[in-house]
């Protein structure tokens, strides 16, 4: 059974796509961090060398072991695939090669390509999944180049998959060769339940975990298991209230920081400016007339004490300059400088 939640749409597609022997050699997985990029390959990568559901590869047909269609999630490959101890799954992320920590890099991309070379271990497919395949483009042609070429004439019984989080971020050469999954945010009540029924949540808590994850069933999970991630959250709230106030030299000296931040987590720095975003997404909408439509509800108060004294246009001129902000350090822009054009956008009261 399919391990991804909220996707129904592209599991369908993928099981059809598996009844008929017509499994593309390579997908683009894209969507917001914590959707479930991570789990969906996965899933495909047991899908392939699941011997209970694909001994012909051409059909799903077991239906006590792969009930609602996907891998048995029962068997050895199944189960080691999901631990990410396969021997015929290789896992490329950023962040692998230490020399340059804020992106996959040509030697990585080298590795892969010797890692296909070989005979399968297990015998079934070869699975290579590239976790932030934005990063290939970003500036080191060589890199995409040498995954072109593997995607342009790839070996029997290989599957490439590519993670996104900024699909226009990929070049065009590398997503025309690549079948496009496009994984969308859950509705916040269906991930609220899931969370009830799946992970024991209370149910206020459940839909509280729900609404701020903006619909990502991997942010609510981690933050159900680590309850200080609502307190980091809270605290990064707490900052870009008061950036508001700050004047311009504290707010460069904290974009110095997330820069400082971005080379060893990523990840975390891109999260941050997600979180600037809804905070600065809920201002809108309280100003527009929608509160119901607020994501930080808990920050209601806070909001509307801002809210009258913040013009519309600026706050839309922000969030346009955030959504730039995280293209740039996609394209392997300098982190400080990227962050610090940010903040010369930030309202003052």
């Amino acid at each position: 059974m399919w391990q991804t939640v909220g996707q129904d749409h592209l599991l369908r597609q993928l099981d059809a796509s598996l009844q008929a022997g017509r499994l593309g050699h390579a997908y683009l997985l894209s969507g917001p961090p914590n959707v479930g990029k991570m789990t969906l390959a996965l899933d495909m990568a047991a899908a392939v060398n699941c011997p209970v559901a694909s001994g012909l590869l051409s059909a799903l047909m077991v239906p006590d072991a792969a009930a609602g269609g996907g891998p048995c999630g029962l068997c050895e490959p199944c189960s080691r695939i999901r631990r990410g101890v396969y021997a015929d799954l290789n896992i490329v992320a950023v962040g692998g090669d230490p020399r340059v920590p804020t992106r996959i890099s040509i030697e990585q991309v080298r590795e892969a390509e010797n890692f296909l070379s070989v005979t399968p271990v297990e015998g079934g497919w070869k699975v290579i999944i590239f976790d932030g395949a934005e990063t290939l483009s970003a500036g080191q042609s060589e890199s995409a180049n040498a995954l072109l070429k593997t995607l342009e004439e790839p070996p029997e019984r290989v599957l490439l998959l590519l993670l996104t989080t900024a699909e226009d971020a990929i070049l065009p050469t590398i997503r025309s060769r690549c079948r496009l999954l496009s994984l969308r945010p859950m509705p916040g009540a269906a991930l609220a339940d899931y969370l009830a029924s799946q992970h024991s949540a209370e149910p206020d808590h459940a839909s509280r975990l729900a609404r701020l994850a903006r619909g990502c069933p991997g942010w609510a999970i981690n933050a159900l298991a680590d309850p200080t991630m609502l307190d980091t959250r809270s605290e990064e709230l707490d900052r870009i209230v008061e950036s508001v106030a700050a004047p311009l030299d504290r707010r460069f000296a904290y974009a110095n920081t997330l820069g400082s931040a971005f080379s060893g987590d990523r990840e975390s720095v891109r999260q941050t400016l997600y979180l600037w975003q809804g905070w600065w997404r809920d201002l809108l909408l309280l100003k527009e007339g929608v509160p119901e439509h607020v994501q930080n509800a808990d920050r209601i108060e806070e909001l509307e004490q801002f809210a009258a004294g913040i013009p519309s246009s600026a706050i839309v001129t922000l969030l346009r300059r955030i959504h730039s902000t995280l293209a740039a350090l996609d394209a392997n822009a300098n982190p400080r400088l990227a962050l610090e054009c940010m903040m010369l956008d930030v309202p003052t009261i």
